[in-house]
């Protein structure tokens, strides 16, 4: 090809490409002047519009989804939080029969504020102890009633349990007894109430009406909420069948004498069988059974005091336990007794121990007339 016909080949090609160039210019002023660029642009509005609430939507659904997937696991903390709680509770806790729980160590007040008054409650409340065990014949139930309101610990956070004296039977005195108590103690409610004993001489035939009137005042009481829950203290079976026949609520707790050497077996057996708590007062044996060899042994074996021994003794068997303490030091030592166990053996051996530690204390024998339990 020649050079004349290359270049009119390339003029050619280049008019062609101006013209198709005038086209696409004129086709784009023609679009820009339609309705379709007009449509076009509100397409695209739209489709922009619907992009941005599909991404807002969006972004409610991942902020939702993220909220209620933190709450589900805040709930699931909480409730696992709840159970390894109730979980605790339940190894030092004893559960009643209308479903009150009562701790397995409470702090028996018996002579407490002799010495130092309020400040031992005090003291007892600051290592821990939130049972406390009163009666209204130990006259310190305005000591502890000002202790606990000088603590600062809520009322709801306290066990408080009480006791009406045999003296006190019959329905207008319990009642008259129950409200000096909780004015002594400075609430309007107790957590517990017991009888005693179940008669004050072995000459009164007419105990079994005394503490059937005074049961239906505590029923009442009970009903009313002034009282969580009530129970007895130093009755044996054949003090609670005749009030069985005419209660309407049955005893959730029976205190006992009970330590290593005065296990009182066949009360035990009938309270179990009957859906009744049975609660030691004296867990130690008045001091006697801490100076036996066969629990000292066990405490060197497990590196424990005798008195340690004595009470993991009772709760292990669930029975729980109102020891007295004096000082801060035996006040903490008595809670620490969830950190070992004996072994079934041990528990065997410590059951057969002869009599022994007796206060010498018996529903049967006591003369309480002359006591003044007000």
């Amino acid at each position: 090809m020649s050079e004349r016909d290359i270049s009119s080949a390339i003029e050619d090609v280049i008019s062609k490409v101006e013209e198709l160039g005038s086209k696409m210019g004129e086709s784009f002023r023609e679009f820009r002047e339609s309705e379709t660029v007009e449509t076009f642009t509100e397409g695209v509005k739209k489709g922009a519009k619907t992009a941005a609430d599909g991404v807002s939507k969006g972004a409610k659904l991942a902020a939702g989804g993220i909220a209620e997937g933190t709450r589900e696991f805040s709930e699931t903390i909480k409730s696992t939080n709840a159970a390894r709680k109730a979980e605790k509770a339940d190894r030092h806790e004893v559960r009643l029969s209308n479903g009150v729980r009562i701790p397995l160590v409470g702090y028996g007040s018996y002579l407490a504020t002799e010495r130092d008054g309020r400040r031992t409650i005090i003291d007892a409340l600051n290592e821990g102890y939130r049972y406390i065990d009163t009666a209204r014949f130990y006259k310190n139930e305005h000591e502890i009633g000002e202790a606990i309101e000088e603590s600062g610990i809520k009322r709801d956070e306290i066990f408080l349990c009480s006791k009406v004296w045999p003296t006190m039977l019959g329905a207008e005195k319990t009642r008259e007894s129950f409200e000096a108590t909780c004015e002594s103690l400075r609430t309007d409610y107790l957590n517990m109430y017991l009888i005693h004993w179940p008669k004050v001489s072995q000459s009164d035939e007419e105990w079994v009406s005394k503490v059937r009137d005074t049961w239906a005042v505590m029923e009442e009481l009970y009903r009313a909420g002034r009282i969580k829950a009530i129970g007895l203290s130093n009755f044996l079976p054949h003090h609670i069948r005749p009030l069985l026949e005419t209660a309407k609520v049955r005893p959730m707790v029976d205190q006992l004498e009970l330590h290593v050497g005065y296990m009182q077996e066949y009360t035990l057996a009938y309270l179990k069988k009957a859906g009744i708590v049975a609660q030691a007062w004296s867990p130690i044996g008045r001091g006697v059974m801490l100076q036996d060899d066969r629990i000292g042994r066990l405490a060197v074996k497990y590196g424990k005091s005798n008195a340690q021994i004595l009470l993991r003794y009772l709760v292990q068997r669930g029975i729980p336990v109102i020891p007295k303490a004096s000082s801060p030091d035996r006040m903490r030592e008595n809670l620490e007794l969830f950190d070992f166990s004996l072994t079934e053996d041990e528990i065997s051996y410590l059951s057969c121990i002869s009599e022994a530690g007796w206060s010498g204390e018996h529903p049967d024998i006591a003369e309480l007339e002359g006591t003044d339990g007000r």
